[in-house]
């Protein structure tokens, strides 16, 4: 007990260097490996809609297509939260080790599904069932991933050390465009057809044994450690609901963290995942040409999210994001409007390269705003609740929305309005964020627990 009566911390084990540096290499690679899995149908999304969506109608097979992509969204949130308080409860190293084999189950099975000429409904019936695998394991991949890199970091680089988290999902997204345009030119639009788009899925099959082994040989969080000790020995309750404490005891946190993911996850969806779609489908433009843009505008991001993480440890988590966050909307409105006037390969590597640098500016300093907010015992529940949140409302969907709106209003320009309102919203949950979130370290914070 301190002076004042408030029950203070246990001392939080310290881990080695070598041990932090193994946490990261298992949190990068572990989550680089479940984020390409999620990502690769989005890339191959044209021709899953003609093999197992077939309709007689490419824009009603297009849009069969991306609404399975959005399902695998619905269940992020069931699996964020069941997937947080399991590592809430049992530790994240537990929890990461389980999610990286339900992916790899979920990716495994769309490799090797028949398509709907070879089994008929069940061939789509099976492909959405596989999307919800892989959006349950994802939902709890974010946050769990997050919280270990955050709480393994020194406390004055929490910043720097959780921007590795947006890095490998930059790095899955680069390797994903990176595969896909090495497939699309070396192999016959036969071959690619036939067999050639599996590839990269049954890769998956692959990643889990061995995403499992690499996480298996890291230590569990120090600080979950320190917390689970002071509930063994009494000197913290345990926290029995921790989603509703977090929905209770922290509202400016869940409201701002979801603001703050609505604007991240908008970035995600339509200038990564959308944006390809759009210009193979809309404008004409050549797979080969999509991929290698796409390639080299997530390789930007995978560079300059350390860069932002590392200036929200100097400046403040808001003084980077809500500049950023200014500058991209600006930005993606000029770019995407010249791209839509003038489709060609040199205005799609404008968007992508101008839009991917400033994302980086706000996508490296949301991991740990979304874990800094709240306290270890319900830390991966509610940064997994908000995040995932944001991302089944705005993020799954932008793909299917946004061919919607385009088809519907007759207007090309129609998804850049999407992104603007997340823009909106965006700045309006940094402002909610609480003031102190960048000086109030990461710790127990008993003092809340009692």
């Amino acid at each position: 007990m301190s002076m004042s009566g408030t029950p203070t911390a246990a001392p939080t084990p310290t881990p080695t260097p070598a041990m932090v540096r193994k946490v990261v290499i298992a949190s990068v690679l572990g989550n680089a490996f479940e984020w390409f899995d999620f990502a690769i149908y989005g890339l191959f999304a044209v021709m899953i809609a003609k093999l197992f969506f077939p309709s007689g109608n490419d824009f009603a097979s297009m849009l069969l297509t991306l609404a399975t992509f959005g399902v695998g969204f619905a269940v992020r949130p069931l699996g964020g939260v069941l997937l947080g308080l399991y590592g809430d409860r049992v530790g994240r190293k537990k929890a990461l080790s389980l999610t990286i084999v339900l992916m790899s189950v979920g990716t495994g099975m769309i490799g090797i599904l028949p398509t709907h000429a070879a089994i008929g409904i069940a061939a789509p019936i099976l492909m959405v069932l596989a999307r919800l695998i892989q959006g349950f394991s994802v939902g709890g991949e974010f946050s769990g991933a997050t919280t270990m890199l955050v709480e393994f970091a020194p406390a004055n680089r929490r910043g720097f050390f959780g921007s590795f988290q947006m890095c490998s999902q930059a790095l899955a997204f680069s390797l994903g465009a990176l595969v896909a345009y090495l497939l699309t030119v070396n192999l016959a639009p036969h071959d690619l057809e036939s067999w050639g788009w599996r590839l990269p899925f049954l890769l998956g099959i692959l990643i889990g044994p061995v995403g499992w082994l690499i996480r298996s040989q890291v230590d569990e969080s120090p600080e979950f450690v320190a917390y689970a000790d002071a509930v063994r020995r009494g000197k913290v309750k345990p926290v029995d609901t921790p989603l509703r404490t977090v929905f209770r005891d922290y509202p400016r946190a869940v409201l701002g963290s979801i603001g703050m993911s609505v604007v991240g996850t908008v970035s995600a969806y339509v200038f990564v995942f959308f944006l390809p779609i759009f210009a193979k489908k809309q404008l004409g433009m050549s797979a080969a040409d999509v991929n290698l843009s796409t390639f080299i505008g997530t390789a930007i991001i995978l560079v300059f999210c350390p860069l932002a993480g590392y200036l929200s440890d100097r400046y403040g988590r808001k003084a980077v994001l809500l500049p950023a966050i200014v500058a991209y909307g600006i930005a993606s409105y000029v770019l995407f409007r010249q791209f839509v006037n003038v489709p060609t390969f040199g205005s799609l590597l404008a968007v992508q390269i101008g839009v991917s640098c400033l994302m980086s500016f706000f996508w490296g300093p949301t991991p740990i705003v979304l874990t800094e907010v709240f306290p270890v015992s319900v830390r991966s529940t509610g940064a997994a609740v908000t995040y995932n949140l944001a991302v089944l409302i705005f993020g799954g969907l932008a793909p299917f929305v946004n061919t919607w709106l385009v088809h519907s209003s007759g207007s090309n320009l129609a998804p850049i309005y999407y992104v603007l309102a997340s823009v909106v919203i965006g700045l309006a949950g940094v402002l909610v964020l609480p003031v102190a979130a960048r000086e109030r370290p990461v710790e127990l914070r008993l003092d809340q627990q009692m």
